[in-house]
C-alpha cells in the first residue's frame, strides 16, 4: 500500500496564498501591452518561490525565538519591528528579479539597475509593507486563536482532573472502611481515652469539611496542605496505635509557597493504605519537604515493595500526575521507585 504524502496546512496556506497573489499580479499585466505568457509564468514561479521563502526564514526565526508564546502586546512590538524590515527585503529581492527578468529575457538594457530602482523602489516598499503587515497578521493570529484554544483545553482539562481529586479525596475520607474503622475506633477510645475520642472527632471532621467545603481552588499555600495531611496522619495513628509512625521534615521558610491542592494527602494516603496497613508490624511514614536548585522537592518514604515493572495505576496518583503535567507545562515530574523494601514517591515542582 503506498503511503499518501501529507502536506500540512501551514505548506497548503503558503502555496495557495502567494500564488493567488501572484496570479493577481499576471491578471493586472494581461491588460498591458506587451503582455507575454512566457514571462507570466517565469514571474509566476519566481514571486512564489522567493515570497515562500522570506516568510518561511522569518517562521524559523520565530519559532525559534518562541515568539508564539509570547502575550499579544510584547508580540505586536516585535512584530511593528519585523513587518518593515520583511518589506524592505520583499521589495529588494522584488526589484532584483525584475530588473533581471527584462534584462535576460527581454534584452532591455536601456534602463540602468539605479534609474530603474529610483522609479519602482517607493510603490514596491509600499507593496511589501502591506504584504508582509498581511502575512504576519494572518500568520500569528491563528497561532494566538491556536494556543488560547489550547488553553482552554488544558484549564478544562486540569479543573475536570482537580474535582476528580476533590471527589476520590472525599470518597476515601467517606469510604465506609476508612470511616467504620474511624467510627469504631472512636468507640473505643470513649471508654479508655475519652481526649484521645474527643480529638479524634474533631480530626474526623476537619478531613469531611476539607472534603466539602476548602475545595475551591486549585493551588493551596504549602502550610496549609501539611496541615491536612497532619490531621490525617493524626487520625490514622490513632487508629492503627503503635503500628504506624510518621516523621515530618519540612523547610519551614517555604510554607507560603504554593502546591497542587491534595497532591501531599494523596500520596501520604497512599503510603498508608499500599505501604504501612499492608506490612504485620506497621512502619513509619517519612515526608520530606525541600528546595533544591529552583525545584521544590517533595518525598514520601513508606515501607513496601514494588512489584517489577509496576507502573502508576492507582487512580489518584494517575490524576496525580495529570494534574502536575497540565499545571505546569511537563515541568514538574512525579517519580515512584523502591529501594531496599522502601517505596519513595517524589514531586518534583518547579518554584514560580
Amino acid at each position: 500500500m503506498e503511503k499518501k504524502v501529507h502536506i500540512s496546512l501551514y505548506c497548503k496556506c503558503q502555496l495557495i496564498g502567494w500564488s493567488l497573489a501572484s496570479l493577481y499580479w499576471s491578471f493586472n499585466g494581461w491588460y498591458k501591452d506587451g503582455f507575454r505568457l512566457d514571462l507570466a509564468v517565469i514571474q509566476f514561479v519566481l514571486d512564489v518561490a522567493m515570497y515562500i521563502l522570506i516568510t518561511h526564514l522569518y517562521r524559523n526565526f520565530s519559532i525559534r525565538n518562541h515568539w508564539q508564546d509570547l502575550p499579544l502586546d510584547k508580540l505586536l512590538w516585535r512584530m511593528l519591528i519585523a513587518v518593515p524590515v520583511m518589506g524592505i527585503f520583499y521589495a529588494l529581492v522584488t526589484i532584483g528579479k525584475l530588473y533581471l527578468v527584462r534584462l535576460w529575457f527581454m534584452g532591455d538594457v536601456a534602463q540602468t539597475f539605479v534609474d530603474f530602482f529610483n522609479l519602482n523602489a517607493v510603490s514596491i516598499l509600499v507593496a511589501g509593507f502591506r504584504l508582509m503587515a498581511i502575512w504576519l497578521l494572518a500568520y500569528h493570529l491563528y497561532h494566538y486563536a491556536k494556543r488560547e484554544m489550547r488553553l482552554s483545553v488544558e484549564n478544562a482539562r486540569l479543573e475536570l482532573s482537580f474535582k476528580q481529586s476533590q471527589l476520590d479525596n472525599l470518597s476515601a475520607q467517606l469510604n465506609p472502611h476508612f470511616l467504620f474503622n474511624t467510627l469504631n475506633t472512636i468507640k473505643s477510645l470513649v471508654y479508655i481515652n475519652p481526649d484521645a475520642a474527643g480529638r479524634a472527632v474533631d480530626l474526623l471532621s476537619e478531613l469531611l469539611r476539607s472534603g466539602l467545603y476548602k475545595g475551591s481552588s486549585m493551588l493551596i499555600r504549602l502550610n496549609e496542605e501539611i496541615a491536612l495531611v497532619k490531621d490525617y496522619l493524626e487520625l490514622e495513628s490513632l487508629r492503627m496505635q503503635e503500628r504506624l509512625e510518621y516523621q515530618l521534615d519540612i523547610d519551614v521558610s517555604l510554607s507560603e509557597l504554593m502546591v497542587p491542592r491534595l497532591c501531599i494527602q494523596t500520596l501520604v494516603e497512599n503510603a498508608v493504605k499500599h505501604g504501612v496497613a499492608l506490612e504485620k508490624y506497621g512502619g513509619r511514614i517519612d515526608l520530606i519537604i525541600v528546595e533544591r536548585e529552583g525545584f521544590l522537592i517533595i518525598t514520601v518514604l513508606n515501607p513496601g515493595k514494588l512489584e517489577e515493572n509496576e507502573i502508576i495505576e492507582g487512580i489518584g496518583l494517575r490524576n496525580l500526575k495529570e494534574r502536575l503535567d497540565l499545571s505546569y507545562q511537563q515541568l514538574a515530574t512525579f517519580r515512584l521507585s523502591e529501594t531496599q523494601q522502601i517505596v519513595c514517591a517524589e514531586i518534583k515542582i518547579p518554584i514560580i
